[in-house]
């Protein structure tokens, strides 16, 4: 069945990501990350809006981004100018002229229908030798998603709710189960975690986070708390380096 990414970019804008999101995952998923940065070259792979392009600007001098939904582009070549190359296109038929770095697939992969040749793409095509992937999905297991399965809200942990096929959904993802297709793709996972203890909804972080319930610092708890128990974070990931 053909894709309309620009349907499913419509769907994600209208309350998919909040300022939750935005606010709080990017910085510290940037910040989980950071440590395994090499070189200046960076590549995102599902830019959106370009929100976390934004972030990463003052880790790169040479970005470039590739996006699906033309009107995600759009958005995202407004906000960031000519700070970064933009291309449209669908990532299984994208051809690019070299290699780079640092590839980023943050909360992409659980949309992709073939993601294990997708990911050897990435191995085989686009990731320098001595460059990394970060490579992030939302967390089947995060505390949130399973009290949402005690509710009813939800089958089971892995389930794929209607509201988020609907945004493109094609998985839900656990730490074994991300790992497992990184390495079916020939890539090496050098360390896996975690970001941010999550016991809420995003739409619950909204209201606590915009009515002074919770602080900074039990925020930044909730991210330390986080590599402790990576298994119940709101965000899986994997670190890769260049298979053979």
């Amino acid at each position: 069945m053909k894709r309309d990414y620009d349907k499913e970019f419509q769907n994600n804008s209208r309350k998919y990501a909040y300022n939750f999101d935005y606010d709080v995952m990017h910085p510290f998923m940037l910040r989980a990350f950071s440590p395994f940065f090499t070189g200046t070259s960076a590549l995102e792979l599902g830019c959106f809006q370009g929100d976390f392009t934004e972030k990463m600007l003052p880790y790169f001098s040479d970005i470039t981004c590739v996006e699906a939904s033309a009107e995600a582009l759009k958005i995202a070549k407004e906000r960031i100018g000519d700070k970064a190359i933009f291309i449209h296109g669908l990532f299984e038929y994208t051809t690019l002229p070299r290699k780079y770095d640092n590839v980023f697939l943050t909360h992409v992969l659980e949309h992709i229908d073939d993601r294990v040749s997708l990911l050897r793409k990435i191995n085989d095509e686009w990731l320098s030798e001595k460059g990394t992937l970060f490579l992030a999905c939302p967390n089947a297991n995060a505390p949130s998603r399973q009290i949402a399965v005690k509710m009813g809200l939800i089958d089971n942990n892995t389930s794929v709710t209607e509201a988020e096929r609907k945004h493109g959904h094609r998985v839900t993802y656990t730490l074994d189960t991300l790992e497992a297709d990184a390495k079916k793709a020939g890539l090496d996972v050098i360390y896996r975690s975690g970001v941010f203890f999550k016991a809420l909804a995003n739409f619950q972080w909204d209201q606590v986070i915009s009515k002074g319930i919770v602080s900074k610092e039990y925020l930044e708890g909730c991210y330390q708390l986080g590599q402790v128990y990576p298994d119940l974070c709101a965000t899986i990931f994997c670190i890769c380096k260049k298979g053979r």
